[in-house]
Parts: structure tokens; C-alpha cells; sequence
């Protein structure tokens, strides 16, 4: 794959370090059209979780890329922290969000070829977060969020459907979810390998 090859590149001719970055908290979650992210600690519960994501996509140049990128996952009531792993363990991008912006660091050298860490955190918060999170920020941009059994659907300003998610567990975190992102044309499955949570609201 081609961003295992500079990866190897970069590691072995310049000693590549990690390029930090803040943004806000909004991301694109179709063409042109941005959306708030809700808070850390609206998912009501502390979590730490070890994933495996296995990502299909185009990047700038329209070839196709495939790649599976381990995930280390922290949240609490005031941040999301994640970090993304190389196969033999070098981190290969990191982000820690804190409701007011996000901060985000890439290996120099893949920042065209890794998924951008904003994309991944969206990716997590969308199949994670509960639907009355998200309604808020969805219906800004007239777009919908649909909750059925096993599966979420959000849907754009005309009700198409643009974000199909499948749970093969009872909860999010029991099983692997399926991801499939139609305006952006990439998909991904997230494999839950491990995880510990604790809640952080009334319901204690």
C-alpha cells in the first residue's frame, strides 16, 4: 500500500516527528457541508476502548486506499483523546478534543495518505453518542438522524440516506459496526477489541 511505503520512506531517510495542528470543532461530514461535533461529555459515560479500524476510501488523487489502523481511545467528561497505530506499533496520528477545539498531530510525510484524525474522531462520535446529540447540530444543516434496531441512519436536506451504520451487538461496543459513508465515498468496520465504562451522569 502506498502509505505503507512512505511511511517506511520517512521513518528511514529523515526520522519523521508528529505535525501538530488545532482546528475547530466542526467537521465535514458531506461536500462543503460542516457540522458541530456535541460535547465529550454527552455520551454520559467515561470510556476507554482499544479498536481496530479497517478503512476503504480515495484520497486526493482519486486512488483508491485501503488500510487498517489500531485505535486507542480515552473519553471523559471534559476530553476525547485517540491515537491511531502503526501495525508494529509507531503512532501514527493522535488528537485530543475538548469541546472548544481540536488538537490533532500527523507522522510528517502522511498527512495525504493517513485519514485525517478529525474524520476518525466524527466516525467514532457519530456511531457512539447518543441520537439527541446529534439532533441539534444535524438539523442546522437539515440534515436527520433515524435510530432502528441495529442500525442508524442520517439522512441530508432532500432525505436521502448519506450515513448508513450497523451494530452487530446489542450495544455499540458489543460488536463490529459498519460504516458506510456515501458523500465522501469511503466506508470502514470498527472492531471493538476491548473496552472498560463507567457512567458519568445521574444515572450512576
Amino acid at each position: 500500500m502506498k502509505w505503507l511505503t512512505t511511511l517506511f520512506a520517512c521513518l528511514w531517510l529523515s526520522g519523521c516527528s508528529l505535525q501538530p495542528h488545532t482546528s475547530s470543532t466542526q467537521v465535514e461530514i458531506g461536500q462543503d457541508i460542516w457540522v458541530e461535533l456535541p460535547l465529550p461529555s454527552e455520551l454520559g459515560q467515561s470510556l476507554n476502548a482499544t479498536q481496530l479500524i479497517s478503512a476503504l476510501w480515495q484520497d486526493e488523487q482519486g486512488n483508491t486506499q485501503t488500510q487498517q489502523l489500531p485505535v486507542q481511545l480515552q473519553i471523559d467528561s471534559q476530553h476525547i483523546v485517540l491515537a491511531g497505530f502503526s501495525s508494529w506499533g509507531t503512532r501514527l496520528l493522535s488528537l485530543d478534543y475538548n469541546g472548544e477545539n481540536i488538537s490533532t498531530q500527523v507522522l510528517s510525510g502522511l498527512e495525504n495518505t493517513l485519514p485525517k484524525p478529525e474524520q476518525v474522531l466524527f466516525n467514532l462520535m457519530i456511531t457512539l453518542w447518543p441520537r439527541s446529540t446529534w439532533e441539534a447540530p444535524l438539523n442546522k444543516v437539515r440534515w436527520s438522524i433515524i435510530d432502528a434496531p441495529h442500525q442508524r441512519i442520517i439522512k441530508n436536506e432532500a432525505g436521502e440516506p448519506v450515513l448508513i451504520i450497523s451494530y452487530a451487538g446489542k450495544t455499540p461496543l458489543d460488536g463490529d459496526i459498519q460504516f458506510l459513508n456515501k458523500p465522501l465515498d469511503y466506508s470502514i468496520t470498527i472492531q471493538t477489541l476491548s473496552h472498560q465504562a463507567k457512567l458519568t451522569t445521574s444515572e450512576q
